[in-house]
């Protein structure tokens, strides 16, 4: 597994991968794969993808406004890594970033295109302008005060992430920002082809499971009609799935019956 000092020792020479995985089976499969990294705010399957994927390591995203402090954060990241993971995610503000920073906790932050503050920007690349770059440039530089040791940059345009990249000593986690960062990170739902509605620009799927799901769904609907059809007409059970009698049990029962009614 790496940790997190393996992964800075690792900036600048080769790139790591990371998925955000939804289920144990992509958590599973994530380390058979070898993927270096999977993250996930999950805190219903938080032990189960742990146990899921032991060797890999497991980045924990404290979910946006579930903590409105720092208290709340760092408690939340103290019992995430006291339940196995290894990496913080938080988008909050930079005060409950150091915060957390302060007491050891290590942290990913996140700039460019925020999902979850896309009310200030829409659902847009962040930094085709150069004040709007420099402005991401910035955000890297106030994790870097804070205590991060990653940041998560999302849809920012490439030639600016890879020139910030090589101008951070955090390690630079690429969602869509091009292959000049330290990791490239995708959605586990995307890379199989899981997603419905708008694949992400940046996203590739490698799969259509969405194809298979529909057709295991035909499936089961085909199979659920048959037993109704089979119920309905007696087809259901057979004798080979009911169980028998001895004969002299049987009648052994029925006279019990009879004398009883």
């Amino acid at each position: 597994m790496l940790s997190v000092g393996d992964i800075i020792a690792l900036k600048g020479k080769r790139q790591l991968t990371e998925l955000n995985v939804a289920c144990v089976e992509h958590a599973a499969a994530a380390e058979a794969a070898g993927i270096d990294m999977i993250v996930s705010g999950s805190l219903a399957n938080r032990a189960a993808y742990r146990a899921a994927a032991p060797d890999t390591h497991f980045c924990f995203g404290l979910i946006y406004g579930h903590h409105v402090n720092a208290d709340e954060a760092r408690r939340a990241a103290f019992e995430a890594m006291e339940a196995g993971a290894d990496s913080i995610y938080c988008a909050m503000n930079f005060d409950i970033v150091e915060a957390m920073a302060k007491d050891g906790v290590p942290v990913v932050g996140h700039v460019g295109l925020i999902p979850q503050k896309a009310r200030w920007t829409g659902f847009r690349a962040v930094g085709k302008s150069a004040d709007e770059a420099l402005k991401v440039l910035d955000d890297v530089r106030r994790y870097e005060d804070a205590g991060a040791f990653a940041v998560e940059m999302e849809v920012v345009p490439e030639p600016v992430a890879t020139a910030i990249c090589a101008a951070t000593p955090l390690v630079v986690i690429s969602m869509g920002s091009g292959g000049g960062c330290d990791v490239q990170y995708l959605f586990a739902v995307d890379v199989l082809g899981e997603t419905t509605g708008k694949m992400p620009r940046h996203a590739r799927a490698y799969r259509d499971f969405a194809a298979e799901f529909a057709r295991l769904q035909t499936e089961r609907v085909a199979a659920f009609t048959e037993f109704r059809h089979d119920v309905e007409t007696g087809g259901f059970p057979a004798p080979s799935e009911c169980v028998g009698m001895d004969t002299p049990e049987w009648e052994a029962f029925q006279r019990g019956l009879h004398d009883r009614k």
